[in-house]
C-alpha cells in the first residue's frame, strides 16, 4: 500500500463552479421546486455541481429573491436519503459536523462510531471551527454535550480531541522514542512497566491527542523497531471497547487517512443493507478535501471502484446524487 508522502496532495471531488452565478442559480432552483411535484434531477445536478461556499451564496439570493429559506423548500420537496444528502451538502461544514455530533448523542443510545469518526479525524482549524458552531446551533459547548454523554477513559480521549490542540510541529527524535517506550508499556509489550497504570494511561492519550501527525509517524516507526509489532495490531488485541476503536481510528487516520475514509465506506456498503448514515456523513463531509484520494485507495484495496460499489449499493435519485459527489469513474 502506498503511503501517502509528507504533506501529501489531497483533492476533494467537488470544486467552485467557473463562472457561477448564484442568482442564477437560485432562480433555477426556484424552478425546479415550483408547481406539482420537483425536478429532482434538476436540484441535484445543481447542488452537487456548487461547492459549499457557492451554495452559501445561493442561499443568500434565493432568500432576497424570493424571500423564503431556500433549506426549508428544499426540506418540503425532497425525502429519505436524497434529503439527508442535499441538505446536508447545503450546511457549512462545521455546522454539518456539530448536528452530526449532537444527532450522534441524541436519544436512547451514543452512536460511538460517529463521534469517533468525525472528532479523530478533523484537523485543529476544523475541530475548533465545530466546536464554534455547535455552540452557536445548540447553546452549549460540546465539551459539555460529550461529558453528559459519555463516561471513563473514552469521555476523557473525546473531550482531549474535541478541544483542536493536537501540535503542529515536525517530529521530534528523542521525543519519538519515548512516546514509543510509553506505548510498549501501556500495551503491555515492554520489559518492564516504569509507573503506575492509570498515569500511563493518561501519558498515552495524550501522546495520541496532542502530538502532531508526522511526530506520531515517527513514534509508530520507533514503536517497530522497539518492540518488532505493528501499534494498531497490538491497541486491537491489547484493548477493547469504545477506548480501542477510538485509538485505532487516531494511528489509523495518522497513517493514512483516506484509506481510513475507504475502508468506511466499504463497511457501509458491505453485507446486506446499507448504513445510508455512514455513507452519506462521509460523502458530504470529504467531498470537497479528498475524496479523490479515498477513491484511489478505495480501489486498491477492494478492486472495485467507490463508484461500482455506490452502484450496486443504492438506488434512484439518492444513487445519482451519490454518483455525482463521487465524481466520476475511478
Amino acid at each position: 500500500m502506498a503511503k501517502p508522502a509528507q504533506g501529501a496532495k489531497y483533492r476533494g471531488s467537488i470544486h467552485d463552479f467557473p463562472d457561477f452565478d448564484p442568482g442564477q442559480d437560485a432562480e433555477a432552483l426556484y424552478t425546479a421546486m415550483k408547481g406539482f411535484g420537483s425536478d429532482k434531477e434538476a436540484i441535484l445536478e445543481l447542488i452537487t455541481s456548487r461547492s459549499n461556499r457557492q451554495r452559501q451564496e445561493i442561499c443568500q439570493s434565493y432568500k432576497s429573491l424570493y424571500g423564503k429559506d431556500l433549506m426549508a423548500d428544499l426540506k418540503s420537496e425532497i425525502s429519505g436519503d436524497l434529503a439527508r444528502l442535499i441538505l446536508g451538502l447545503m450546511m457549512p461544514p462545521a455546522h454539518y459536523d456539530a448536528k452530526q455530533l449532537k444527532k450522534a448523542m441524541e436519544g436512547a443510545g451514543t452512536d460511538e462510531k460517529a463521534l469517533i469518526e468525525i472528532l479523530a479525524t478533523r484537523t485543529n482549524a476544523e475541530i475548533r471551527a465545530i466546536c464554534e458552531a455547535y455552540k452557536e446551533d445548540y447553546h452549549k459547548s460540546l465539551e459539555d454535550a460529550l461529558s453528559s454523554d459519555t463516561s471513563g477513559h473514552f469521555k476523557r480521549i473525546l473531550i482531549s480531541l474535541a478541544t483542536g490542540n493536537r501540535e503542529e510541529a515536525g517530529e521530534d527524535r528523542d521525543q519519538a522514542r519515548e512516546d514509543a517506550q510509553v506505548a510498549a508499556e501501556i500495551l503491555e509489550i515492554a520489559d518492564r512497566p516504569s509507573g503506575d497504570k492509570t498515569s500511563l494511561e493518561t501519558r498515552f492519550m495524550t501522546i495520541l491527542c496532542t502530538r502532531s501527525y508526522p511526530h506520531l509517524r515517527r513514534v509508530f516507526q520507533e514503536f517497530v523497531k522497539m518492540t518488532n509489532y505493528d501499534v494498531e495490531h497490538i491497541i486491537k488485541k491489547e484493548m477493547s471497547g469504545d477506548v480501542r476503536d477510538v485509538f485505532v481510528a487516531i494511528v489509523q487516520s495518522v497513517k493514512n487517512k483516506p484509506l481510513f475514509f475507504a475502508d468506511k465506506l466499504y463497511k457501509s456498503m458491505k453485507g446486506a443493507g446499507t448504513d445510508e448514515k455512514t455513507l452519506t456523513r462521509i460523502m458530504i463531509s470529504r467531498s470537497e478535501i479528498d475524496l479523490l484520494n479515498i477513491r484511489r485507495e478505495f480501489i486498491e484495496k477492494y478492486d472495485k471502484s467507490l463508484h461500482q460499489a455506490i452502484e450496486g449499493d443504492t438506488s434512484g435519485d439518492f444513487l445519482k446524487a451519490l454518483i455525482a459527489v463521487c465524481g466520476g469513474e475511478d
